[in-house]
């Protein structure tokens, strides 16, 4: 009987890197937003709304193309 767990388990080699690389750049992305004070465009709760809603690849990817100021 192949349950649901199983077929979690075929894809989990593949998952695994994908949903620790999310939570790497969600979490750099969080910590970039909350410990500078400048940003290209926007302010402080915007990027952070964008970063934590969006929390998937694509919220921390917007952040450092369009937020981040350069150094």
């Amino acid at each position: 009987m192949n349950t649901d767990f199983d077929a979690l388990k075929e894809y989990l080699p593949l998952l695994l890197p994908l949903i620790v690389a999310e939570l790497a750049l969600f979490l750099w992305a969080l910590v970039h937003v909350l410990t500078h004070k400048t940003y290209k465009r926007g302010n402080r709760v915007l990027w952070l709304i964008v970063v934590i809603v969006m929390m998937n690849f694509v919220g921390p990817i917007l952040y450092f193309i369009f937020g981040k100021e350069d150094a």
